[in-house]
């Protein structure tokens, strides 16, 4: 199976949703989108409103290989997929009624280009209370996850990668950086960018980027 083809999917607690039209959410009715990687400070949909939010069963990972914004087939680099087990603190949008289908279908544009993660109705917790939320969870059996990556193979693989929109490195750091503003810290991530720092001390240079456009400079934020 090449990357860019569809992977089977894996039901796991709640059911997959297979594409927009498969999403059993009741017409007239708001639906809340979790967001806990770029979507957070990039989401580019209109919404009525946000709210922080904790997913419990799943936490923010670097655990999908990216081929084409931040790395290479080559080369390739890391980002973000919610994977099983532990918790997760985001921010929930909420979207009107009348926006859903067309929020719905832009984010399957934007985050199932290879189909590398498996969109669900999960529980959320905002403000004391339960919703259920549209998340887009990493599929296992897809050939571009990676979570059994140790922290130093996941460091060299952010210090040497770079794609379309920019290094691997400035992706990671920017994440730390809008996450800590938004008063999340993720010591898991802090604790890769000390490593990546650590390999680039030790010798190591982050990659160069493959087509840069010209006046992008490579710590130039990108939604992806």
């Amino acid at each position: 199976m090449s990357i860019d083809e569809p992977s089977p999917r894996r039901r796991r607690g709640a059911p997959a949703i297979a594409s927009p039209k498969d999403l059993a959410w009741p017409q007239g009715h708001d639906l809340w989108v979790f967001a806990y990687g770029s979507l957070m400070w990039c989401p580019e949909f209109p919404f009525i409103e946000q709210s922080r939010a904790l997913l419990r069963g799943y936490h923010r990972s670097f655990c999908i290989s990216s081929h084409r914004y931040r790395g290479t087939p080559e080369r390739p680099g890391l980002v973000f997929g919610l994977d099983l087990g532990g918790a997760c603190r985001g921010i929930a949008f909420r979207v009107a009624a009348a926006e859903v289908l067309t929020v719905v279908d832009y984010l399957w544009r934007r985050e199932m280009v290879t189909n590398v993660y498996v969109p669900k109705l999960l529980r959320v917790q905002m403000s004391g209370q339960q919703q259920p939320a549209l998340c887009f969870t990493a599929d296992r059996a897809h050939p571009q996850y990676c979570g059994g990556l140790s922290m130093d193979e996941s460091a060299g693989r952010v210090c040497r990668a770079a794609g379309q929109r920019g290094s691997n490195r400035d992706y990671l750091i920017n994440t730390v950086d809008h996450l800590r503003a938004l008063g999340i810290r993720d010591e898991t991530l802090e604790a890769l960018v000390a490593c990546v720092l650590a390999q680039e001390a030790a010798g190591q240079t982050p990659g160069q980027t493959p087509g840069q456009t010209p006046g992008q400079t490579p710590g130039q934020t990108h939604c992806e």
